[in-house]
């Protein structure tokens, strides 16, 4: 019941951005995707914000599992025992 629950509430804090903005609901295409785009990059600001803050390696998360994410598994890098 929970991720409903969080899912309602953030949509109703969009909804209300979106008026704030100006924007139309539902956004455009264009405005749609790149909100999509934005809402992934964010995911990930917290997990490399936590590795800055307790000093583990940031780059290779961002290379690997960032990523992979982000852009799909055929971002992430391949094993070196495999080939594409």
């Amino acid at each position: 019941m929970k991720p409903y629950l969080l899912s309602i509430g953030v949509g109703v804090a969009v909804g209300v951005l979106y008026a704030l903005l100006g924007v139309r609901s539902p956004a455009p295409p264009s405005i749609a995707l790149l909100g999509l785009l934005g809402m992934l990059l964010g995911e990930q600001l917290v997990p490399v914000a936590q590795r800055l803050i307790s000093g583990q390696p940031v780059v290779a998360y961002v290379k690997t599992d960032c990523a992979a994410h982000v852009l799909g598994p055929q971002a992430a890098p391949c094993p070196p025992d495999t080939q594409r």
